[in-house]
């Protein structure tokens, strides 16, 4: 199955320097059962863009956790997609998240099969998205629109023999 999990351009450093996406349980989105009964009329290509955007909305997050933190990070939003052996994913999103699922066991980079990240033309949207997230969170809808701001800027796809280059 491919799982679509969020990630930081830090956070993808240490996966390339463990050779791994862990310790487990890990939150990503894939194409589930309650994702394709509210999506009827998609194929299997948009039910899967469907769950990378929102493992996308997941990484702008990441990145406001980090910032909240205290750690210097990229304005980027970064997802690695895997293959995942099913038994490996379970569904737990409610209505809200029809895609999210958690996975039992640590993601091997063998098993990753692309990354995504923001082109540095997305740099200032993404910065923006995250600096207005508590108040869309809140309601506000000016800043609601600001977040999504952010995703009108497509992800680039990169092979994962690409990490060490995205990297520098």
């Amino acid at each position: 199955m491919r799982v679509y999990l969020p990630s930081t351009l830090p956070a993808l450093a240490r996966v390339a320097a463990a050779g791994r996406l862990g310790p487990a349980p890990l939150t990503g989105f894939a194409v589930t059962p309650s994702l394709i009964e509210w999506y009827v009329s998609g194929d299997t290509e948009e039910l899967e863009y469907v769950a990378l955007t929102e493992a996308a909305r997941a990484s702008l997050r990441m990145l406001a956790a980090d910032r909240a933190d205290g750690i210097a990070v990229a304005a980027r939003r970064v997802v690695i997609a895997a293959e995942v052996e099913d038994a490996e994913v379970r569904p737990c999103g409610g209505l809200e998240e029809r895609g999210r699922v958690r996975l039992a066991e640590p993601v091997p980079l063998a098993a990753m099969a692309a990354v995504h990240v923001d082109d540095l033309t997305a740099v200032l949207d993404v910065d923006a998205a995250v600096a207005a997230l508590p108040a869309a969170d809140l309601g506000d809808d000016d800043a609601r629109f600001t977040v999504d701001g952010a995703e009108a800027h497509e992800l680039l796809w990169y092979a994962t023999q690409e990490i060490d280059d995205l990297l520098r």
